[in-house]
């Protein structure tokens, strides 16, 4: 009977795993499809303006919000009821209310040097503030349901997005041939949208009261204001490097390295929907903390361990098809640097995999400086390596941070949450 519980248990991570796995699939498969349309009306450094713009309106979440999200999604575990929790979400909603306005104001203020190091109009920057916030509402309303174990609701708003975000780039940049910008303002509409429908399901299930939440803004701040580095620091990692390139070797070349970045980013995407579904049955498990299920959880982690990196072999092998399938003739070089990427995508599964035990001990404000130290050791990298190497450069620089994070994280995980990763008996 134990055994059966066990491999009920271990049914149930990966039913809900495939669930997430399919929402992300589709999901992704729209960046996909837009793919070949995209480096086919839009060129080289039309495409990297967008990648930047995209980029923004998601470091932004750093600030624009102060990372409140992981907090209601933790506080879900604590409260005893859900009026507790939609007045928790509710605090949340102000504090991201007053961060975006901070944010704006910030924008105003240095508006001509954020230009300089973005490329892109005054008046797109302060949009992807709008962007950001649409997508913290989005975000909210798929965390609690990630946490509720409701795959097929979060799957359904996740694929909703980026439906509706194709198609609105479907129809400003072909019929009315709105080139880059009608592909910025799809980025744009799409979360604002979705973020006011997610509002409105947030207040229809009882989950967001605006009335009274005092406290509880100043312990959603307490976890997240100590996140901000730790995001900033994933946006250096994860977008870092538009800005660099764009910086020393211009928007073409971003367009041409983020081609080839989108098509490893399959990797990433498995990882992260897989991770979906491991958080709420990790946490379930830690809590109990019984050595049988710590091997087991040890277990699982070693074998997708082993699943990223042939992932990433795969990927090298099927590149020249996707990247000629995938990308117009303006973009094929982006081959030259897809096999290195895709390692680095393999080392970013595994951090997501050992990330979770620091955000159970909830010590938030270490794995920040793990961050913000791999982010701006990649920015370092990138500065001293793609003025000799070019974009080959800022692959290699990529994977090495990669791999740098999820060697220190790995170690903080050890540390927050000690763990049998080196212990291979099973004394259950």
């Amino acid at each position: 009977m134990k055994a059966n519980g066990t491999q009920g248990r271990i049914a149930g991570l990966f039913t809900g795993s495939s669930l997430y796995l399919i929402s992300n699939i589709a999901n992704a498969m729209v960046p996909f499809l837009l793919l070949p349309l995209l480096t086919r009306y839009l060129a080289p450094e039309e495409y990297g303006l967008v990648s930047i713009f995209q980029a923004l309106t998601t470091g932004l979440l750093a600030f624009v919000g102060l990372n409140t999200v992981g907090a209601a999604v933790r506080h879900y575990y604590d409260v005893d009821s859900k009026a507790q929790l939609a007045s928790y979400v509710g605090g949340c909603f102000k504090i991201l209310a007053i961060s975006a306005l901070a944010v704006l104001g910030v924008m105003l203020v240095l508006r001509k040097p954020a230009v300089d190091l973005a490329g892109l109009p005054s008046e797109w920057l302060l949009l992807s503030v709008l962007a950001s916030a649409g997508l913290f509402a989005v975000n909210m309303r798929l965390g609690l349901w990630q946490v509720q174990g409701k795959a097929l609701a979060f799957g359904s708003l996740q694929v909703s997005l980026g439906v509706l975000n194709a198609a609105i780039t479907l129809i400003l940049v072909i019929p009315f041939g709105l080139g880059a910008e009608g592909r910025m303002a799809a980025i744009l509409l799409a979360p604002l949208l979705l973020g006011c429908i997610s509002i409105v399901l947030l207040r229809n299930d009882g989950l967001l009261d605006l009335r009274r939440s005092g406290p509880e803004m100043k312990e959603a701040l307490a976890f997240g204001v100590p996140l901000a580095p730790h995001v900033l620091g994933l946006f250096l990692l994860s977008a870092g490097d538009r800005f660099v390139i764009n910086s020393i070797l211009g928007a073409e070349s971003v367009g041409i390295y983020m081609v080839a970045m989108q098509i490893s980013l399959g990797i990433g995407l498995v990882f992260d929907a897989f991770n979906k579904a491991f958080v709420p049955w990790l946490f379930a498990r830690l809590k109990k903390d019984e050595q049988a299920l710590r091997q087991q959880i040890v277990a699982i982690t070693y074998s997708c361990f082993g699943g990223a990196f042939l992932l990433a072999g795969g990927l090298v092998f099927a590149g020249p098809i996707l990247v000629y399938l995938l990308a117009g003739k303006d973009y094929h070089s982006a081959l030259d640097y897809l096999g290195i990427l895709a390692f680095g995508q393999a080392f970013h599964g595994l951090y997501l995999m050992v990330t979770n035990y620091a955000f159970y001990a909830r010590k938030t404000g270490l794995l920040s400086l793990v961050t913000m130290l791999s982010g701006v050791l990649g920015i370092v990298l990138l500065w001293l390596v793609v003025p000799v190497w070019g974009l080959q450069g800022a692959a290699m620089a990529y994977l090495a941070t990669m791999a740098t994070r999820f060697l220190l994280t790995w170690g903080l995980a050890q540390y927050c949450h000690p763990m049998p990763w080196f212990t291979f008996r099973n004394n259950s």
